[in-house]
């Protein structure tokens, strides 16, 4: 019956169908082609996409699109004349095969994004792209089955067919197929055929792939990435690397006057390449920052600042130097990426959104997720041929951030986090919702994010001084918010260091003496800090402490204030001010507490321009580490005629730059410091007056008095204090004795200077005393900075064997350090070995690896060193060389985590010469002296600048107590305080 049936295959439709068999072999050799670089992508880890493998995906596309319609049409048409067909077996495979067929077009429709259609959530997209891949063996499997029941397959010819298009698709695959690059993404080459002259971007450490300049139109693609990323492309517009160049303009006067030096010593701006590498790379890789006619204002790279592609080419971090020293290379595009046709450009970016992994292996790498990347540009040095005298560090994020607790790499921090951060962007680029091409899931989300590229932190001067959204600068500020902790922690009698203690403050409140002398304790704390804090520009970064101590609405005690426009007379335009009273406006009263590095150059001038060029020692340093404490003693006398309580307030305030050195780049334009103050952190403290009639000399010692409750306490001459109420507090006591214990311990380490060492026994028994095993632990770090290793060991031992114990790694390490210095070599040797090991399982799990911790490698370095020297003679040779052996690894390893680290390079030195090899020897008997510090030429300019600074020279005390009642200190306005 059926072979009388009419064909449901029309002429008409025989033609039809010859175009769907066509565009569905071209689709099948295409997805051959495809198919098989994703498996060997699967298989080798390897991303094997080039700019053939785009244009084979193109084909597919576009011939996946044109198949929609001749399929639907035969398919329809098709469907209708085979209906009432009597093989109904061929006609459920054929409906089935038009439905399979019309899935995998679909499919394909879906996962390509139209601009107007997009599915964005990953989770589906995987799941519709499996539907795609498996559709096509479906369709296979019921074509064979529809014709099987209907006219039958041409086994011959349809496998001859099937071989040459095989044949062809091994040919094309096995010609374009990179198999012996060896390497994930061979980088491409810079686009230009003409060389960088030799050392051309020197004293910056940065480098093309080739040597060869890479076009700026290359590195200025924002708008082309802001198509597919505009909400990271917004962040970013807001962002300090945005305006890192001479469009900043503080950088603008620094660098500016780098340039002018440079002329002035070579007569070209090579020296400011020292910036450049890391402020200016769109200027430096296209040549242009070399043109002596370069105009920093108006040419078109001026004020570009670190582009999308000035991060995101970068292909190699070349080692942990700083400075610049990375590599870049002009990236590889999909096709018509420079096409100014808007076809073609919309052509271009749907092969991305289509296939993005070619582009996220070129703009995505590993090395985006690594510290060292940050670290290229936040490590400085400055290298002889920039200072003109030799190497000296400076700034230095990531060194103090790889050897702290926060990376879980340090193995001797006073806290730990839960577990190790892995990556800047933990905090300066938070994941933030977003329907941006490339959002997605993050941090455990299940709502699409992407990593904030405004890189908050604590430039909050640019938002002020561009006019930026107020959100910008509120992003920053509440970044910095709650990042350090203020904790008026105790008061001593007698405004001594040595005075009596009353701590922790709250809930107990001691009675106040009128007459007397007293000496507060502020403690500061680092929290969400992973580097030291204030880190950056800190030399003209403004921290300080602004403390006020008033009774009865009248300031009694004064430390911080900002001179107020008022102390003036009139405004310097209209009224003939003098220069000097303008400078004063909204400066920071010199005497205060800063948390900054101030640093000198050779003539013991204070570097107050970001004069990097002439940086050449610290007068001080107090910045915090992370996970830290510092301790400031403020001298407060309580005046006779105080009837009320005295309530103090202190404050941990933020600006980004000072005053003097906001004048110096606002030049004629600067009136006053107008940067925006953000308060980190604060605490307040109200503390009861005796009321008394008596004569100074019959005051006696404080009473003390119930914070909670709010009630005085009666004095000894039978007066009673106004009550006072605090808050209570909600660190935990023995948190609070710990972090003044801490402050106490950094004071100083050189000498007697070796900081308030008796306090800070004191301040760790009470924590021990409360349960703590951190308390012996630190009382042991006291015992070994005094010297006293017996009471170090003993403390080392309860330390160990409370319940909870403390961290067993910090426990080793001063274990082996007491070990080494009492010559019990092969013990430290043990203990410095487990912690290189990460031999703990409780540091294991919370992600912790201390084999990067180069200050324990240098320690078993040394120990083995001494160690050797103890076989002697020559039938102990072997095992001597052995050792000495052991002792050049462990430096080794040192100078790949740290390549200037002095300390390696020494005892280098002298290991090569113990082992005959006196080339060696030599090689690091240099690097020593080169990356050593000049002692004795920096205490010269020490010397000079305390000389001429009392305030500077006060400050730069190892133990310091600030008056809060200085003749001239600001705000107190000139009254005399009586004392």
């Amino acid at each position: 019956m059926s072979s009388t049936f009419p064909s449901p295959v029309t002429p008409s439709l025989k033609k039809l169908l010859i175009v769907v068999f066509a565009l569905f072999a071209v689709l099948a050799l295409d997805s051959l082609y495809l198919a098989g670089i994703t498996v060997l992508e699967w298989s080798t880890g390897r991303v094997l996409q080039d700019h053939f493998y785009q244009i084979m995906f193109l084909i597919h596309l576009v011939s996946g699109i044109i198949a929609i319609i001749p399929v639907v049409v035969f398919g329809a048409l098709h469907g209708r004349n085979a209906s009432p067909h009597p093989n109904r077996r061929a006609v459920r495979a054929g409906l089935a095969l038009l439905a399979t067929a019309m899935v995998l077009l679909a499919s394909g429709v879906a996962l390509t994004r139209f601009g107007t259609f997009e599915l964005k959530d990953p989770r589906l997209r995987e799941g519709i792209y499996w539907i795609h891949v498996i559709a096509p063996l479906v369709v296979i499997w019921l074509f064979v089955l529809h014709r099987l029941a209907g006219a039958g397959l041409r086994w011959r010819i349809g496998g001859i067919q099937a071989g040459g298009a095989l044949a062809f698709f091994v040919l094309v695959f096995l010609l374009q197929l990179p198999l012996s690059s060896g390497i994930p993404l061979p980088p491409a080459s810079s686009v230009s055929a003409r060389d960088f002259p030799k050392g051309a971007l020197a004293p910056s450490l940065a480098r093309t792939v080739d040597g060869n300049r890479i076009p700026s139109g290359i590195l200025m693609m924002d708008e082309y990435c802001k198509a597919c990323h505009a909400d990271v492309h917004a962040q970013w517009a807001h962002s300090a690397h945005r305006f890192s160049s001479f469009n900043n303009p503080a950088y603008l006067f620094s660098v500016r006057e780098t340039r002018a030096f440079s002329r002035e010593i070579t007569g070209s701006d090579q020296i400011a390449r020292f910036c450049a590498g890391c402020h200016d790379p769109v200027p430096l890789f296209s040549g242009a920052f070399d043109d002596p006619d370069f105009d920093d204002r108006k040419h078109p790279t001026a004020n570009v600042g670190i582009t999308c592609t000035s991060c995101h080419a970068i292909t190699r971090i070349n080692s942990p130097r700083g400075n610049a020293d990375y590599t870049i290379a002009a990236p590889r595009h999909y096709p018509f990426t420079y096409s100014g046709n808007p076809f073609l450009q919309w052509v271009n970016h749907q092969l991305i959104k289509a296939k993005p992994e070619f582009h996220k292996v070129s703009f995505l790498k590993p090395l985006h997720r690594d510290p060292a990347f940050c670290g290229t540009c936040h490590k400085v040095h400055i290298p002889a041929g920039v200072n003109r005298y030799k190497w000296l560090r400076a700034q230095n994020h990531y060194d103090a951030y790889h050897l702290s607790g926060v990376s879980g790499h340090g193995a001797m921090s006073f806290y730990y986090p839960p577990k190790a951060v892995h990556r800047c962007s933990t905090c300066h680029m938070p994941a933030t919702s977003s329907d941006d091409f490339g959002a997605t899931f993050l941090d455990g989300s299940t709502q699409l994010k992407v990593h904030d590229h405004q890189f908050r932190a604590a430039n909050t001067a640019l938002p002020h001084l561009l006019g930026s959204p107020e959100h910008v600068l509120d992003a920053h500020r509440r970044f910095l918010n709650g990042a350090l902790r203020v904790d008026i922690f105790g008061i001593k009698e007698g405004g001594q260091i040595t005075g009596t203690l009353t701590a922790p403050l709250r809930p107990e409140i001691p009675v106040l003496q009128p007459g007397k002398r007293y000496l507060i304790e502020v403690v500061l704390r680092t929290l969400r800090v992973g580097h030291l804090f204030t880190q950056g520009t800190s030399d003209s970064n403004q921290v300080w402490l602004d403390v006020t101590a008033e009774s009865g609405g009248t300031i009694i005690g004064r430390s911080g204030a900002i001179a107020e426009e008022d102390d003036n007379k009139g405004d310097d335009k209209n009224h003939g001010e003098s220069r000097k009273e303008a400078r004063k406006k909204a400066r920071v009263d010199p005497w205060s507490h800063f948390v900054n590095a101030y640093l000198l150059d050779r003539r013991g001038n204070r570097i107050d321009r970001r004069n990097a060029q002439d940086i050449f020692t610290k007068l001080y340093d107090h910045q915090i580490p992370p996970g830290a404490a510092d301790v400031v003693h403020f001298a407060l006398a309580i005046p006779h005629d105080v009837a009320g309580p005295v309530t103090v307030h202190v404050k941990l305030q933020y600006r980004k730059f000072d005053t003097t050195y906001l004048e110096h780049f606002q030049g004629d334009d600067f009136i006053a410091n107008d940067l925006p103050v953000t308060t980190i952190a604060e605490d307040r403290i109200t503390f009861p007056v005796q009321a008394s009639t008596s004569s100074p000399r019959e005051v006696a010692g404080p009473e003390i008095a119930g914070s909670g409750a709010g009630d005085g306490k009666k004095g000894r001459q039978g007066s009673m204090a106004e009550k006072v109420t605090n808050p209570t507090v909600p660190i935990p006591a023995w948190e609070r004795w710990n972090d003044y214990g801490i402050g106490l311990l950094r004071k100083g380490d050189k000498g007697s200077a070796k900081g308030e060492l008796r306090q800070a026994e004191h301040a760790f028994s009470e924590v021990e005393r409360l349960g703590q095993a951190s308390g012996a632990l630190n009382l042991a770090r006291v015992y070994w900075k005094e010297g006293r290793l017996a009471d170090a060991g003993a403390a080392l031992r309860r330390a160990a064997r409370h319940a909870p114990p403390a961290p067993p790694w910090v426990v080793a390490w001063f274990s082996g350090l007491v070990n080494k210095q009492n010559g019990y070599f092969d013990e430290a040797i043990a203990d410095f070995t487990r912690i290189l090991d990460t031999d703990f399982p409780e540091a294991r799990v919370r992600e912790f690896d201390f084999s990067q911790d180069y200050r324990v490698r240098n320690e078993l370095g040394q120990t083995l060193f001494e160690r050797a020297k103890r076989e002697r003679g020559p039938k102990r040779r072997k095992l001597r060389e052995s050792l000495l052996n052991q002792a050049k690894t462990q430096f080794q390893h040192t100078l790949v985590l740290d390549p200037e680290n002095i300390t390696a390079h020494y005892n280098l030195a002298l290991i090569h010469a113990r082992l005959g090899e006196p080339e060696l020897a030599e090689i690091h008997r240099k690097a020593h002296l080169q990356y050593k510090p000049d002692d004795n030429a920096m205490e010269r300019a020490v010397a000079i600048h305390r000389r001429a600074n009392p305030a500077a020279d006060h400050a730069a005390e190892s133990i310091v107590i600030y008056d809060l009642q200085r003749p001239g200190a600001y705000g107190l306005g000139g009254e005399r305080v009586s004392k």
